[in-house]
This record gives C-alpha cells, structure tokens and sequence, in this order.
C-alpha cells in the first residue's frame, strides 16, 4: 500500500524522472569534476578543517541537503500533487513513536558498542572531547544531521520506491535497485579509499536493511529514525581522520584501519536482530507479498 498509494496523485513517468536525473546528474558532474582535476578530496577536506575547523566544514557539507530536501518536497507537493504524509507512510497520519522507537533502539545499542570497543581497546582511541567545540557539534548535528538522513530516506526509499514501484508494477524490483544504488553512492567516501571496496557489502546491506523496513512496515518512520540514530551517534561519539565525518566528537579513533569478514557482522547478525526486534514489536506478516508481490492500483482509481 506504501508504494500503491502514489497511484492517487500525478504519476505520469516524465514527473519520476527529472528530480533524480537532476540530482544524480550534479553527483556525476561532482565526480568528473574530481577525476579530470584530478583531486585528493581527503587532502582538500584536511586542509579546510585545518583552515575553517571541522565544526564550519560540517555545517557547509550539511547545508546543502537542507535544499535538496526541500527541493523534493516541492517538487512532490506542487508536481505530483502530493502531499507528504503520503510520501512518508501508508497510515492516516505519520507514526511518530514508530520514529523514536527505531531511533531509540539504534542509538543505544551504537552507544553501548562503542563504549565496550573503548574500555576493551583503549590504545584504538583518543579522549577528543573539549566542551565548547562539542557543544556546537551538538547543535549543529542534532539540527542537520537528521535533515541529511531524511533527504536520504524520502529520496530512496520513499520518492524512487514509488516511482519505480509503480514502472515496475512490482516491489523486489524496486527494493534492489533503491539499495544498490543507495550505497552505490557512498563508494565516493573516504572510508572506501582507505579500507577498500569490500565495505560497499555494508552500505548496500544498510540500504537493503532500509528499504525492507520501509516495505514490510509501509512507512518511511522506522527507517527515518533508524538512519537519523545512526549517523547523529557516528558524529557525536566517534571521529576519525578517514572518515566523512570529521568531527569534534567524544572520542577519535587512533587505530590503523582495516576491514575484513568481520564486517559482515551487522549485515548478517545485527541487522537480521534489529529487524526481528520490529517484527515482533510490530507484528509483521506476510513477508513474501510485501517484499516481492505486485503493485496495483488501488481499487477506486483501477482501470476499467
């Protein structure tokens, strides 16, 4: 019904296309940008926190998803003709507990890892907390931080999980593509250069983690406040100099970083926990339709 919805409103394919062609367009344009340049971004990012500090470089990477979010829910109200409630869930009205719930859940058990990761590898970390530089991380992360997320979510797994939900006429097609291409994106982050191609199994994971909340909970809240969690608790606890967010958070990760099966960890062990968590909490049935059946026009709009 999540996906099926957007039926009421404007869905000729022409409106499906031009926002994304928009916005993975500058992506492309940003990336051949780099390469003919021939940048090091990981170079430029040191220089401009060494010259602005790391607190101005967060909020100008920040700002602009402020736009982006805003340009899609203009784009979604006054194109489609649709209201946001329907691009974020199935219910008559937004589920905020469903929100705090996931946000709460994910955000605790990020917390309590890192800290056993601290007290049982205290030579992996660096006391980097300074109170006044903090507390202005603070605001700005608790500010933007979920406005960055939830650009993410309504782009992927609400506007181009309908729009391809309702090309395809199906829901796996839709479910794949949302997520390979999701954490397609992140292979321009800095964590990829230095640990290597084999961490794009997370970021596609994550996006698979997403997107089957999204469909087997008919709703964006869950996975709204899941992403919102986990990218304000990155920010906040743990920075390093490696990673997209450097920030002047608690700690700083001293370690030489490395990846291996290990981190398949959270795809098949903490992940599969936090969706059997909601499954039980919510009661979710009927996984085979939900993530694999057909999409169809709602009765009263049906073709005759």
């Amino acid at each position: 019904m999540f996906i099926a919805q957007a039926f009421r409103y404007s869905h000729s394919f022409w409106r499906y296309i031009v926002f994304p062609v928009l916005f993975f367009g500058l992506m492309a344009l940003n990336y051949v940008f780099i390469e003919v340049m021939d940048l090091d971004v990981a170079q430029i990012m040191q220089e401009e926190i060494a010259r602005k500090g790391s607190n101005r470089v967060l909020l100008e990477n920040l700002i602009a998803f402020v736009i982006f979010l805003a340009g899609l829910f203009l784009w979604v109200r006054y194109v489609h003709d649709q209201p946001i409630k329907a691009l974020t869930t199935s219910r008559k009205k937004v589920d905020w507990s469903r929100f705090w719930f996931a946000f709460i859940l994910v955000a605790s058990f990020n917390t309590v890892i890192t800290l056993i990761d601290y007290f049982a590898n205290p030579q992996d970390f660096a006391l980097n907390f300074q109170l006044e530089p903090f507390l202005y991380l603070l605001v700005i992360s608790v500010i933007l931080i979920p406005i960055q997320t939830s650009f993410e979510e309504y782009f992927f797994r609400g506007y181009l999980m309908q729009g391809l939900g309702l090309l395809a006429r199906n829901k796996w097609i839709p479910l794949i593509l949302t997520s390979v291409v999701f954490g397609g994106l992140h292979y321009f982050n800095p964590e990829v250069q230095k640990l290597g191609d084999i961490i794009m199994i997370y970021y596609i994971g994550t996006g698979f983690m997403l997107g089957i909340m999204t469909l087997m909970d008919e709703g964006l809240e869950l996975a709204l406040g899941f992403h919102a969690a986990n990218n304000l608790i990155t920010a906040l606890l743990v920075t390093a100099d490696w990673t997209a967010f450097q920030t002047n958070s608690v700690f700083k990760d001293i370690s030489e970083p490395s990846v291996g099966w290990d981190m398949l960890i959270p795809i098949f062990v903490i992940y599969p926990l936090f969706l059997f968590i909601m499954a039980r909490k919510y009661k979710w049935t009927n996984w085979k339709e939900k993530l694999f059946g057909k999409v169809e026009k709602p009765v009263e709009i049906q073709e005759t």
